[in-house]
């Protein structure tokens, strides 16, 4: 019996059966009962397994070496490595593929070796390597050489590095005949630049017992390639085959050989231009967390008297809209059910208050309880200079200090002469729970904190100072994440080619540079 699709195992086993078709085996007997006939890999079940018809099978990536061949170099390998991503009860299969290019008269041949876990060495008086092998053009399948390393050599690793390098024309006639392992001391020396592509794939059954996919007994086989997966097993069950191309590793020998800026000047001008910026950015981040370290603390207000006892926290957002600080003398009546205030007045004299997107608190302190407030009256005498004359409050939050008891006054309009009604003097009534959960109180208020501390680039400029993540701390994590992007992009770089190497002309979405199949879609869902 064969499914259309395996089932995906947990993403901590690392399977990837989801690209694969899955197929139960049974042998039954006369009265329809499974019969268990064990068998040993000398003698295995043999069968094939396909994958998605639908998977996208990623291109193969260039590997610039001719470009070595200009500067000295002591390398005799092109090194690559490989992480596994091996589980205990699921062993993997590589397979690597190389594709020479650039193809004069005479078709390259490879030698390539690998070790696990550690970096192969192959020279004169060093011979650390786990295998190897050699790729000569009557080896080539479609102009690709494919060297599979089975899931029996790789359990218990967790990384593979392998070597290649081009046989010059002396080994070519050499060994290519008798196979034997050529050694040599001379740095490689790449006559024409080859693609690669490495992927995984595994065979792998379904234990019931633990509802999870293990590989146990069996095998994979020869025959396997990026459209199905050969596997050689000892018993009959369910199965399904694991598949992943891996993504292309950083040649590090090829950064390094061609790091000089002559030929990367983009590359340095864009780091430098950017580390330039982070400079500038940390200066200034540094200027204003030094700014809202003077902002921190209760203000305790100027006309409070020490003989009254009890107290009120008073908590003051003003808005973000552009002027809505003000330089004018704010004063205020505070009203409950036992009692008002008498007029008081915002005021302090170490630091500047309301300004533009600021929260300022307050204590307040009164001979006695006012009981449940009502309202809160408010004016401004209008006495600041120009822009600075009128202010926008967003809401006041007052605090009962001794029951903790929180009243909202909702006010979302300007004191201005020249805004919106022209008034300078408001009574603002406790807020109720609807007009608590009103949109346009609840969208600016999620707006205002979700820009402001949860917006990492944005949280630069618009910080609460209260918050304990600075702005020089948020201005290094952008920047950082800023540069893991630009590593982790190499990583996909090109891709457009592969896109455009695919016919898109009838079943893809063309949008600028940008192609979407089908595939990529029905992947993605």
């Amino acid at each position: 019996m064969m499914q259309a699709l395996a089932s995906s195992d947990d993403f901590r086993s690392k399977s990837n059966t989801n690209l694969s078709r899955s197929i139960s085996l049974s042998i039954l007997d006369r009265n329809g009962n499974s019969l268990s006939i064990p068998t040993t890999f000398s003698q295995p079940y043999r069968f094939l397994i396909p994958r998605d018809p639908n998977m996208l099978i990623p291109s193969m990536i260039k590997q610039n070496l001719t470009s070595f061949n200009q500067t000295p170099h002591q390398l005799i390998f092109n090194l690559h490595h490989i992480d596994l991503q091996q589980t205990e009860h699921l062993s993997i299969s590589v397979h690597i593929q190389i594709q020479p290019l650039n193809l004069s008269s005479r078709i390259p041949a490879y030698l390539l070796i690998y070790r696990f876990d550690q970096t192969p060495q192959l020279n004169t008086t060093v011979q650390l390597i786990d295998g190897w092998s050699l790729l000569c053009p009557a080896s080539l399948n479609s102009d690709i050489y494919q060297h599979s390393i089975d899931n029996q050599q790789t359990i218990g690793h967790q990384s593979l590095i392998f070597g290649i390098r081009e046989l010059n024309t002396t080994e070519f006639v050499l060994y290519c005949s008798n196979q034997t392992l050529p050694i040599s001391n001379q740095p490689f020396n790449f006559t024409s630049d080859y693609s690669l592509r490495v992927y995984t794939s595994g065979c792998y059954f379904f234990n019931e017992q633990v509802k999870q996919w293990q590989s146990d007994g069996v095998l994979v086989g020869s025959k396997t390639n990026l459209y199905q997966t050969e596997c050689l097993s000892t018993h009959l069950t369910t199965f399904a085959g694991g598949f992943l191309v891996l993504p292309e590793p950083i040649n590090w020998n090829h950064v390094f050989s061609n790091a000089d800026f002559a030929k990367n000047k983009t590359i340095y001008l864009t780091v430098i231009c950017i580390s330039i910026l982070y400079l500038l950015f940390v200066i200034y981040a540094r200027y204003k967390d030094r700014k809202d370290f003077e902002k921190l603390g209760v203000m305790v207000l100027d006309d409070n008297y020490a003989e009254d006892q009890y107290h009120y926290e008073i908590i003051v957002v003003t808005g973000h809209r552009r002027h809505a600080g003000t330089n004018s003398n704010v004063q205020f009546i505070l009203s409950g059910d036992k009692d008002d205030t008498k007029v008081r007045r915002f005021s302090n004299s170490k630091r500047k208050i309301f300004q533009r997107a600021g929260i300022d608190a307050f204590l307040m302190s009164v001979p006695k309880a006012l009981g449940s407030l009502n309202y809160i009256r408010l004016w401004h005498d209008n006495s600041g200079q120009g822009s600075s004359s009128s202010w926008f409050l967003k809401y006041i939050i007052v605090c009962d200090v001794q029951t903790m008891e929180k009243s909202y006054f909702i006010c979302q309009k300007w004191f201005a002469l020249e805004k919106d009604d022209g008034r300078i003097e408001r009574v603002l009534p406790v807020a109720n729970d609807y007009e608590k959960q009103q949109f346009s109180y609840v969208l600016s208020k999620r707006a205002y904190h979700n820009m402001s501390e949860g917006h990492l680039w944005f949280s630069i400029f618009s910080r609460p100072p209260s918050n304990y993540f600075t702005r020089v701390q948020r201005c290094t994590c952008c920047f950082v994440l800023l540069f893991v992007s630009m590593l982790l992009n190499i990583l996909y770089y090109d891709q457009m080619q592969q896109a455009k190497s695919i016919d898109t002309s009838q079943t893809s979405l063309s949008l600028g540079p940008l192609y979407i199949t089908p595939e990529q879609v029905d992947s993605f869902l």
